[in-house]
């Protein structure tokens, strides 16, 4: 059986680090982990669309690709989420075998959350890459590249999973996505309405 957890308070994680000063936000507080929170992800792309120059093996290339893709995953999970926006999820198993997804996030009340910069270079690395991720696997498909299915496959899903982690953090753990795409349609439905209203 599987469930799901959030927290919204402080965790003895979140706890144990302390910000010296204030900053200002537009500063990146955490340089290297920003680095690598594109390194990895931005390196994998590149592989993937210039292995032909890089090597003539399809296998090195592969090695290569998936060896970035899971440094990414691992990285961005339990590294650069909490650092640059407060947030963090994972699985545990209680003493009942029962599977556990929890989902973080550190509240601003008292603490300094990360910097806008940091923030955005996050939101944009961890949103815009699975996307390409997931036109490559459609461009494999018609252009009938059986053979590089599995890593187009392993890099939608490696970096799918941590923006469906983040994303659970962001919104709520309770909240499904089903509901918050529901009620934003909803809203934009009402407003239009609204302003229909008005102009008649």
């Amino acid at each position: 059986m599987i469930t799901e957890d959030t927290n919204d308070e402080d965790v003895s994680l979140f706890d144990a680090e302390e910000d010296a000063g204030k900053k200002s936000k537009k500063t990146i507080k955490h340089p290297v982990a920003s680095f690598f929170h594109l390194f990895f992800r931005v390196s994998a792309i590149i592989i993937y669309l210039l292995c032909e120059f890089f090597s003539s093996s399809f296998i090195a290339c592969m090695v290569a690709i998936i060896l970035l893709l899971s440094c990414d995953f691992w990285t961005v999970k339990n590294i650069t989420g909490r650092l640059m926006v407060g947030l963090r999820w994972w699985n545990q198993v209680d003493d009942d075998g029962r599977s556990h997804w929890v989902f973080e996030s550190r509240k601003g009340t008292g603490k300094q959350q990360g910097s806008d910069s940091e923030s955005r270079i996050f939101w944009l690395g961890l949103i815009i890459c699975p996307v390409l991720w997931v036109i490559f696997a459609f461009s494999t498909l018609f252009s009938f590249k059986i053979k590089w299915v599995p890593v187009v496959i392993m890099g939608v899903v490696l970096q799918g999973a941590n923006l469906y982690g983040y994303v659970r953090c962001k919104v709520g753990g309770k909240t499904s996505l089903k509901n918050m795409a529901t009620n934003y349609f909803g809203r934009q439905f009402l407003k239009q309405a609204l302003s229909k209203e008005e102009e008649s």
